[in-house]
């Protein structure tokens, strides 16, 4: 729960995922190391969420790796279309997704003014929008 936390404040959005989607853990020397969970949205689409990186191993090539295997798990389950979203703030996911393969589709203005009681700042930038990105998969 403490990795899906770095991902999602939001303790009841992290239940709902859980029970809804898929949860895949990455380990070392037998430690969770990273997380994320992929989630059917619609017919043939489905959607990284909480994907997380625990502090003192972001950098190293581990949300790439989850990344890599979250295209690799939906492409295998016959999914046509693979999105990720993530705040207005969050600079270093936005272009990890975009290097990934990942195209910006939209933005969900104030998602997270609309979802979230309290303000969530990173990189001394308020996250407000939701940036949406999808893969076409086949």
């Amino acid at each position: 729960m403490h990795l899906l936390l770095l991902a999602d404040p939001s303790i009841e959005f992290i239940k709902d995922y859980i029970i809804r989607g898929t949860t895949y853990v990455a380990e070392f020397n037998e430690a969770a190391v990273g997380v994320y969970i992929l989630l059917d949205t619609r017919p043939g689409t489905c959607e990284i969420v909480n994907i997380a990186v625990e502090e003192r191993y972001q950098g190293g090539g581990i949300g790439r790796k989850l990344i890599q295997h979250a295209i690799e798990a939906a492409s295998q389950s016959g999914i046509k279309t693979l999105e990720i979203g993530t705040g207005n703030s969050s600079i270093g996911q936005l272009a990890l997704y975009q290097k990934c393969g990942f195209k910006i589709t939209g933005i969900d203005k104030n998602f997270f003014v609309r979802h979230y009681k309290d303000d969530i700042h990173e990189n001394g930038i308020r996250c407000r929008d939701m940036i949406r990105l999808s893969m076409d998969l086949q």
